[in-house]
């Protein structure tokens, strides 16, 4: 869903995808990671229908309870009030900023639109700090929902409400009647081998090597197909061929080279 957009989320299908998101943020904290991005665009429905978090770009670990955070990252629009200052001094949590960020993303995906907005960052800053939470007159949704994003989107870290409170609140819950489950395993922390490091980086040919490959293939040779043959038997090759054309003149790159055999392989 892109944001703004005329045609936002049905309640219905928002709060599927919303117990989806939420359930995915709990996760994340359970395993020592804050994601300090969340958003509508950061987020992915698979083929089963259910909504992945993406985008780990600017996120976090941490150890202990909480990530205490200074500095701001993420989109300014769904950044917490007590994140928008450079005071390297002033930490703030990073658990709180990503409820924050849940309530705009909520916000967002039955609004069709952030709840504050502005032409520039500084107003826009000082808008989260200071307007109260303004809901449209359109379109009407549950007062239990506003309800939800009134305590999500606390200005205070501390009367924010915690993902386990947001987990039991009738709006998300149907009012009892579909509670929230996590998965089995859902809060056991991950463990990471020496081994599942190693192999998380995989390397990758660089395509000229891939080329000279299927060369080789075409011309049924082990040779490199680039090398000039000699001209004799005991001749010895120049260092024009060694070099593919040194000269200022003949000078050629592999690249040129390639190319120009892969146009030969592809008109015969």
């Amino acid at each position: 869903l892109k944001i703004p957009t005329n045609s936002p989320l049905s309640e219905h299908v928002a709060w599927k995808y919303f117990r989806d998101v939420l359930l995915g943020i709990e996760y994340l904290h359970c395993q020592k990671i804050v994601h300090r991005d969340l958003k509508p665009s950061n987020m992915l429905l698979s083929d089963t229908g259910y909504v992945k978090i993406t985008d780990f770009g600017v996120s976090r670990e941490f150890t202990g309870l909480d990530a205490f955070l200074t500095g701001t990252a993420g989109t300014p629009a769904f950044m917490a009030p007590e994140s928008l200052t450079e005071d390297e001094d002033h930490f703030y949590s990073g658990r709180a900023q990503d409820i924050w960020s849940l309530g705009v993303t909520l916000f967002s995906l039955v609004y069709g639109d952030v709840p504050f907005k502005a032409p520039y960052s500084i107003i826009l800053y000082k808008k989260i700090r200071t307007e109260p939470l303004c809901f449209p007159e359109k379109p009407e949704v549950n007062e239990s929902l506003k309800d939800l994003l009134i305590k999500i989107l606390q200005k205070e870290p501390e009367k924010r409400y915690t993902l386990s409170q947001i987990k039991e609140h009738p709006w998300v819950t149907a009012n009892s009647t579909k509670p929230l489950h996590e998965p089995e395993q859902h809060n056991e922390m991950v463990k990471i081998s020496e081994k599942d490091v190693k192999n998380s980086v995989e390397v990758i040919p660089g395509l000229d090597t891939i080329a000279l490959i299927k060369l080789m293939g075409f011309h049924r040779s082990f040779c490199n197909p680039l090398r000039k043959k000699r001209s004799g038997a005991n001749s010895r090759p120049s260092r024009s061929a060694d070099r593919l054309g040194s000269s200022p003149r003949e000078k050629r790159t592999t690249n040129n080279v390639l190319s120009e055999e892969f146009l030969r392989m592809n008109i015969q």
